[in-house]
C-alpha cells in the first residue's frame, strides 16, 4: 500500500494523517546481479552438469574454492590489470584482514595447489560466481558465473592442444556451431618483456591519436593497449609491432606444436597475432573462442592460456599451468542466438489429484519420490477442477486421481495428460508398477 508523506501533504494544503507514513523504497537485486527463477535456473544448472560430465570424462577432478581470498592472492595477477585496480570487491574482515570476492579462479586454484600441494600432473574443474565491479551490460554481470579447468606440472605443448579442444567441445556439446577459435603466443618472460618495450616506444611515438583511455591504460601496460576496441584506436592498433616477430626458437617451437595438436584433433583455428586476453600472468599459449552470433563487442564466450610463471608468484615452486574460463551467461546467450542447448519439460512425472480431504495425496506423492519418480500434489483441499489445473500447469506426464469412489474401492485412476489415451484404474498396491510401466 502506498503511504503518504504527511509534509508534503501539508505543502499541497492537504490535510496530513497522523497514521500514514512515508513508503518505504521498493528493495531490488543489487546493480549488476539478477535473480534467476524457475525454469531459466533449470536450464542454467543444467549447462554446469553438462560441463562436468565433458570435464570428468577427460580426467579433470572437481576443486570447490573459496568465494573470497587473501587480496594479495588477487594482487599477484598483475598490478596493471583492470581487474586488481578498477573491479575487485575489496573489504576488512572483523579481525582487520583485507579481503576480497573472487574476480576469477584461476588464482585460488593455484593458491590451493600451493596450499594442499596435490600430485602432479593436477587436472582440476570448477564452477560457480565470481564477483567484478565493472560496467552492466548484455551478458555481463557484477556476479557472474564460469565453468573452467586448470592443469599444472605439464609443460607439453599437447597439453595445451587438450585444454583448448576440451572448451570447444564443451560448446560443440551445448549445440554451438558458430564459433571462432582465435590462438596466439605470448612468447616467454623475455620475449614478453622485449614486446612490451617495443610497444610502448611505439604507442609513445603515436599516443595523440589514441583515445583517452588507451593513453591511460598505456602507462600501466601497453599490451593492454592491443584489447582496444574504440574507433580512434583502430588504425594505431592495427600498425603496431606483432609479438611473433620477438618469439624466441622455443616459444616459437611449442606454439608450432599447439597448432599441429589443433589440427589433428580436427579443431578449427585461426592465428590472430594481437590477442593477448586481459590478465598479466599469461605467456606462451593464449586463446579465445568468439561467437559469430553475438555481437562483436559482447562476442567472447570464453578462453585462456598458459600461465608458468604464476606458481612461484603465489609462493610455490616453479610449475607450469594452463586453463580456461567460460562465461556462463555469455554462453547461453549464444545457445539463445543459435536455438541451441534447449531445455524439454522440467517439470514433474505424476501429479496426485485427491478429493478425500488430501492424506492420500501425502502417501503417494511420498511413495512415489521414494521409488525415484518425480511427484507433486495440490493442498488446501481444492476442487477437483482447481487441482487439475495445478497438474496441468505442473507439466506432469500423468495424473493419479484419488476421489471417494477409487478410496472405498482401494484402487486409484491413471490419467495421461499429454494424450488421448484414456484412464486406466489401477489397484492401489500395484500404482506404483504402473506408473513406472506407464512413464516407460
Amino acid at each position: 500500500m502506498v503511504r503518504r508523506n504527511p509534509q508534503k501533504a501539508e505543502r499541497r494544503g492537504e490535510t496530513p494523517v497522523a497514521s500514514q507514513a512515508v513508503a518505504e523504497p521498493l528493495l531490488r537485486a543489487p546493480k549488476g546481479t539478477r535473480d534467476l527463477l524457475h525454469p531459466a535456473s533449470a536450464r542454467f544448472r543444467a549447462l554446469g552438469d553438462v560441463f562436468a560430465r565433458v570435464a570428468n570424462g577427460a580426467g579433470y577432478g572437481q576443486v570447490i574454492l573459496p568465494m573470497f581470498e587473501h587480496v594479495e592472492v588477487f594482487h599477484r595477477l598483475g598490478e596493471a590489470t583492470d581487474v586488481v585496480t578498477k573491479e575487485m570487491f575489496e573489504f576488512d574482515d572483523r579481525g582487520g584482514r583485507r579481503l576480497a570476492l573472487r574476480p576469477e579462479q584461476t588464482a585460488s586454484a593455484v593458491r590451493a595447489f600451493v596450499e594442499n600441494r596435490p600430485m602432479l600432473p593436477w587436472k582440476a574443474w570448477y564452477a560457480g560466481p565470481n564477483f567484478r565491479a565493472e560496467n552492466v551490460q548484455k551478458g555481463r554481470y557484477r556476479q557472474f558465473d564460469q565453468v573452467g579447468v586448470e592443469v599444472l606440472g605439464l609443460d607439453d605443448a599437447l597439453i595445451d592442444t587438450e585444454v583448448i579442444a576440451l572448451a570447444w567441445d564443451f560448446f560443440r556439446t551445448l549445440g554451438l556451431r558458430d564459433m571462432t577459435l582465435l590462438v596466439n603466443s605470448l612468447g616467454d618472460a623475455g620475449d614478453r618483456a622485449r614486446y612490451v618495450d617495443a610497444l610502448r616506444e611505439y604507442f609513445n611515438s603515436r599516443a595523440a591519436e589514441l583515445s583517452e583511455q588507451s593513453r591511460e591504460t598505456l602507462a600501466r601496460n601497453p599490451l593492454r593497449v592491443l584489447d582496444s576496441k574504440r574507433r580512434e584506436d583502430a588504425s594505431v592498433v592495427a600498425e603496431a609491432p606483432l609479438l611473433a616477430d620477438h618469439l624466441s626458437e622455443a616459444a616459437a617451437e611449442h606454439f608450432a606444436r599447439v597448432q599441429d595438436g589443433l589440427r589433428a584433433v580436427g579443431v578449427p583455428f585461426t592465428v590472430s597475432p594481437r590477442l593477448v586476453r586481459g590478465l598479466d600472468y599469461y605467456v606462451r599459449t593464449t586463446f579465445e573462442i568468439q561467437s559469430s552470433a553475438l555481437d562483436a563487442a559482447q562476442s567472447a564466450i570464453g578462453g585462456g592460456g598458459r600461465y608458468d610463471g604464476l606458481v612461484e608468484q603465489l609462493g610455490g615452486d616453479p610449475t607450469p599451468g594452463i586453463g580456461f574460463a567460460l562465461g556462463v551467461e555469455r554462453t547461453l546467450l549464444a545457445c539463445d542466438a543459435e536455438g541451441a542447448f534447449t531445455l524439454g519439460e522440467t517439470g514433474v512425472d505424476v501429479f496426485v489429484v485427491d478429493t478425500t480431504g488430501g492424506l492420500e495425496a501425502l502417501t503417494l506423492t511420498h511413495e512415489l519420490r521414494r521409488a525415484g519418480v518425480a511427484a507433486d500434489r495440490a493442498f488446501e483441499n481444492r476442487s477437483m477442477k482447481s487441482q487439475m489445473k495445478a497438474a496441468d500447469r505442473s507439466g506432469a506426464r500423468f495424473a493419479l486421481l484419488v476421489g471417494t469412489d477409487e478410496r472405498d474401492a482401494g484402487e486409484v485412476t491413471l490419467r495421461d495428460l499429454r494424450s488421448d489415451t484414456g484412464q486406466l484404474r489401477v489397484a492401489r498396491t500395484d500404482v506404483l508398477d504402473a506408473v513406472k510401466k506407464a512413464l516407460a
